[in-house]
Formats: C-alpha cells, sequence, structure tokens
C-alpha cells in the first residue's frame, strides 16, 4: 500500500509540473491584456516618429454681402477682395481658414463670443472700437460715402433729395454718420430707412421703395458696374478707413496677420489679387501709400 501511495504521489508531481511548463506568462503590469502579441507588431521603422499638429482654425468674420470686398460667388463660396488676401495670408502661414457671415449689426457682439477671430470686411475703424478695448490693425482703405439713385431719377446732388427716403445698412459707418455728423443732412430727408443688408437697400432701390441708397464707394460703384440704370452722388462725405478688429487681447494675433499680409504686398500677391478689383485699386494704401 505505501508502494502505492509513493507511486500515485509521483506520478501527480510529474503532471503538475508540465501543466506549469504550458502556462503562458503574464502581461507586463503596463501592457494590456489585448495587445498584439509581439511577432505582429508593427517594425519601428514603419511607425511614424510623430503625429503632425493639427493646422490652426482661423475663422474670418465677414459681411457675407459687401461686394467686391466679401460675397458669395456664383461657385457657392465666399470671395471678395478681403476674402482672397485672408486666404492668401492664411496660406503663408499654414493656418486652415473657416468663413463665418456675421450680422453686422452685432458683429463685435459675434467677434466677443468668439463666433469668429476677426471682423475683416470693408470695416471702418471707428474711435470707439479702441476706445473699447479691440485691437484693430493698420488701416488698409480709404474710403468715402456716396449716395446711389437711379440714373433717371435727376437727383444730382444731396441737395436734390431733400423730402425724400433714403435706405442705410444698420450698424454701418454710414448710418452712424446719418445719425451724427451728417444729422443736419439726414434732417433734410424724409425719413432714412434701415436695411439689414446693403443688397436690401438696393433692392429697396431698384423697387421705388426709396430714393437713394447712402452707401460706401466701392460697393455702390461695383453694383453699379453690374447693373444698369444707376449713377453715383459722390461729394466725399464722411471720409474713413478700413481696417481688421480683433478681440481685447489678441494683439499677437493681428501681428500675425499683419506680418502675412505684409509679405504678400512684398511678394506680389497683393497685388496680383488687387487687379481682380479694378474699382478698389486705387485706394489700397498698401500699394498707394
Amino acid at each position: 500500500m505505501k508502494k502505492m501511495l509513493s507511486i500515485l504521489l509521483a506520478l501527480a508531481l510529474v503532471l503538475a509540473l508540465c501543466a506549469c511548463g504550458a502556462a503562458a506568462p503574464a502581461p507586463a503590469a503596463d501592457t494590456p491584456a489585448d495587445a498584439p502579441a509581439a511577432a505582429d507588431a508593427p517594425a519601428a521603422a514603419d511607425t511614424p516618429a510623430e503625429v503632425p499638429a493639427e493646422k490652426t482654425k482661423f475663422i474670418m468674420g465677414i459681411d457675407p454681402e459687401y461686394p467686391p470686398f466679401s460675397y458669395l460667388g456664383d461657385d457657392g463660396n465666399y470671395t471678395g477682395f478681403d476674402v482672397e488676401v485672408c486666404q492668401a495670408a492664411c496660406d503663408l502661414l499654414g493656418w486652415e481658414l473657416e468663413i463665418f457671415g456675421v450680422n453686422w449689426d452685432q458683429k463685435l457682439v459675434q467677434l466677443d463670443s468668439m463666433e469668429c477671430d476677426c471682423v475683416w470686411s470693408g470695416m471702418t475703424i471707428l474711435d470707439s472700437m479702441t476706445e473699447a478695448g479691440y485691437v484693430i490693425s493698420a488701416p488698409y482703405y480709404d474710403n468715402t460715402q456716396v449716395l446711389m439713385v437711379k440714373a433717371d431719377s435727376g437727383y444730382k446732388s444731396s441737395a436734390d433729395l431733400a423730402g425724400k427716403v433714403v435706405a442705410v445698412q444698420l450698424g454701418t459707418s454710414g448710418e452712424a454718420l446719418l445719425n451724427g455728423d451728417l444729422a443736419d443732412l439726414a434732417s433734410t430727408f424724409d425719413s432714412v430707412l434701415t436695411c439689414d443688408s446693403f443688397l436690401k437697400c438696393f433692392t429697396e432701390l431698384a423697387g421705388n421703395a426709396v430714393d437713394a441708397v447712402f452707401v460706401d464707394l466701392p460697393v455702390a460703384s461695383s453694383y453699379a458696374a453690374e447693373h444698369e440704370g444707376y449713377a453715383i452722388i459722390n461729394e466725399n462725405l464722411g471720409a474713413e478707413q478700413y481696417g481688421i478688429a480683433f478681440r481685447s487681447g489678441d494683439a499677437e494675433l493681428c501681428a500675425s496677420i499683419e506680418g502675412a499680409v505684409q509679405a504678400l504686398v512684398e511678394n506680389g500677391t497683393y497685388a496680383a489679387i488687387a487687379e481682380n478689383y479694378p474699382d478698389i485699386v486705387n485706394n489700397l494704401l498698401f500699394l498707394n501709400g
């Protein structure tokens, strides 16, 4: 009996040793349990040294109905002088450009709420903006306000519009002028109709709902060039300059954009873009300063 017990114990010991030898090694503490076997892992040479950083996105706030500076093109994409320059600047910086159409009357509210990184769309530089803390770029365009009328209306001067209805875009420097420095002129009109875009102002003029539109010269020139039957009364009302607005504290971002634009001026890209917009080229400060 003792002999039999000894044989059984020896047999059990052999079986236990075999089982231990067949067991797979436990995974290392920092290796996932479902990690592929070493034989299936890619060779070190096939693994990129580092993953490229995501491209910086720059959101440009524009007035979507402000030709020739910013507007929807025939292909369904936004274009215009400002848009083309911004795209070229972003290309130079290696940034991805996104276009955001602002409500012009709420443009600074939308800028502050970070819906866009700047407002760049034929925007008049106002002292009130810098006083409020906004970072404003160097001016790039000289502008004046004009009156657009129908060519057969017989109106030749602002005095001829006494007792008439004049339209202006809401939130523009033109509206501010009629409520401020040009209030005396506005008081001679029968009334001033505010619209949320220049195109709506022009629609009102086309339908004889108003007698004139108080508008930026380049916008009037661009519209008259594409639509027959309109004339411009240019009395150099309200000289002003365009710039780009950034949030308070974004001086570094402004400097990056200004540096890229200056590089475009120096390498000829800026002038090449301007050639596509003959109505504004003579008033571009970087080309005629």
